[in-house]
């Protein structure tokens, strides 16, 4: 049975602009882990600052959670995050060749997108970090173009509420954290790299003024996907990954 995690709080909103920026409004406030889940955003945001449609029955929330350690590992916790989901979407489906891990954010289900993290700091500092995650638990968006097609898990449609997921997630979130913060990135990494999309094949980094087209080697110790090509390996950090 999948319980709640110990020192874990949570709230619910029926609708709200979005749960980041609901995120960043309570960092002050809050001193110990927080989901804030809402049934529906009116302003979602997704990486680079694009829209991000959340529409009703699919999963929308934030994990804001104080920071601790070294500020240069926050961005890693994007691969605890990705796991997380898949540990979950496994649980659901008993299915797991049907899921993979894009970098730097995404989860796939039958190659196609069905969720997504968002990472942001907020408070002073700063002080905390928020992960926000979109699931597609029962409505695929229209894809946007410069994204991968958008898919839903179907047969799971109406098979679980989005309440349901969270403590799914959460439970799975804790774990993944609790390894990360116990055998270092490099055991994250390790199992993230189990089920990384289209390692070994040619990929494309899309940077804003370039872009890198070549083999996709490994994910390095600091989270940058590394890219062959042809005697230049390119180590990158930010980019939109094109298959």
């Amino acid at each position: 049975m999948i319980n709640w995690p110990a020192g874990v709080d949570r709230i619910a909103f029926d609708t709200i602009d979005s749960t980041n920026k609901e995120a960043a409004r309570r960092a002050v406030s809050t001193t110990k882990p927080l989901w804030i889940i809402a049934g529906e955003q009116t302003a979602g945001v997704g990486r680079r600052g694009r829209a991000w449609s959340s529409q009703q029955g699919n999963f929308a929330a934030t994990l804001l959670m104080p920071i601790s350690g070294d500020l240069s590992t926050v961005a890693l916790h994007s691969f605890v995050a990705a796991l997380a989901l898949r540990d979950s979407f496994v649980h659901m489906t008993n299915e797991p060749e049907r899921f993979s891990l894009k970098w730097p954010n995404d989860v796939l289900m039958d190659d196609g997108k069905v969720a997504g993290i968002l990472l942001e700091t907020c408070g002073v500092g700063p002080s905390h970090l928020s992960i926000g995650i979109g699931v597609n638990l029962t409505v695929a968006p229209e894809p946007e173009k410069i994204e991968l097609t958008s898919t839903a898990p179907k047969h799971m449609n109406g098979q679980i509420t989005p309440s349901d997921f969270l403590t799914l997630l959460a439970h799975f979130f804790a774990h993944r954290l609790a390894q990360f913060e116990n055998a270092g990135f490099s055991s994250i990494r390790k199992d993230w790299l189990k089920d990384a999309a289209k390692l070994g094949q040619v990929i494309t980094a899309r940077m804003q003024k370039h872009e890198v087209t070549g083999t996709f080697v490994t994910v390095d110790e600091g989270g940058g996907v590394v890219l062959q090509a042809g005697t230049d390996q390119h180590v990158i950090h930010a980019a939109d990954i094109f298959f």
